[in-house]
């Protein structure tokens, strides 16, 4: 069986897998008479869509700006700190236990006090995502800058490479299987991060427009607003996943 043959095989199983999911979700509401607050039907589910007073797409767009932007900035400091790591080891070694202990104070236990800081509002829910991503990204491309042959390292230094040069010549290309690992791990975190920070304190968002419909039991808008969540996660993903296909060979992917 070809490649292309495979890659059919495995999305057109996980595209069955989901409509599994569905038509079992309608069949348990259709003949387990669940009650609609309780569980709504997917029809009852996409219907709420057309609830104008939801603010579906203004919503939508404050969450994805929350999740994005909190996820580029992890990316970009992540790697950031990563390099300065590898360039000074003394700097690794005071701050990485830092980071170690920064990362395991509960995120939740920061909102109120981020709230008390920058009020709420887009920016504090980008740094509720922001500091939930940053740490497996700085964990594992620390790691890959440090897989490289010392030798080849030392060879580059020879004929007066710079760090620059040793960087993106070497340890970048060695490093980005590792990055990329980070990365996926992140984008799952970066949503969980932005909604909890909406969940905390906000006036906009899909978190908050849950919080909003709780109190009048209309599930199946909440229902909604998870599956939007929840597409917005697997956008980023996909997203990594294929700037990953584009510059990591096949062979040197983590999974």
């Amino acid at each position: 069986m070809g490649a292309s043959s495979q890659t059919v095989q495995r999305y057109g199983l996980a595209v069955l897998s989901h409509l599994a999911l569905v038509v079992a979700w309608y069949l348990f509401v259709k003949f387990g008479e669940v009650p609609k607050f309780v569980m709504p039907s997917p029809y009852d589910t996409i219907h709420a869509l057309v609830v104008p007073n939801y603010r579906w797409l203004e919503n939508i767009a404050v969450t994805s700006t929350e999740i994005f932007s909190g996820y580029i900035f992890a990316v970009i400091f992540g790697v950031g700190a990563a390099l300065l790591f590898s360039w000074f080891r003394w700097l690794e070694m005071a701050a990485m236990p830092l980071l170690v202990s920064l990362n395991m104070i509960p995120k939740v236990a920061l909102g109120p006090l981020i709230i008390v800081w920058f009020r709420y509002g887009i920016g504090p829910n980008m740094m509720m995502a922001f500091a939930i991503c940053f740490f497996p990204i700085v964990l594992t491309t620390a790691r890959g800058l440090r897989e490289v042959e010392p030798d080849l390292i030392d060879l580059v230094r020879s004929v007066k490479g710079s760090r620059w040069q040793i960087f993106t010549k070497i340890q970048l290309p060695n490093a980005l299987p590792y990055i990329f690992s980070g990365m996926k791990v992140a984008a799952v975190l970066a949503v969980a991060g932005a909604i909890v920070g909406e969940f905390l304190g906000s006036d906009r968002g899909l978190g908050y427009l849950m919080l909003q419909v709780q109190v009048t039991l209309d599930t199946a808008a909440m229902f909604m607003a998870v599956i939007l969540i929840t597409l917005l996660g697997g956008a980023l993903y996909l997203m990594v996943l294929g700037l990953e296909r584009l510059l990591v060979v096949q062979d040197a992917r983590l999974g």
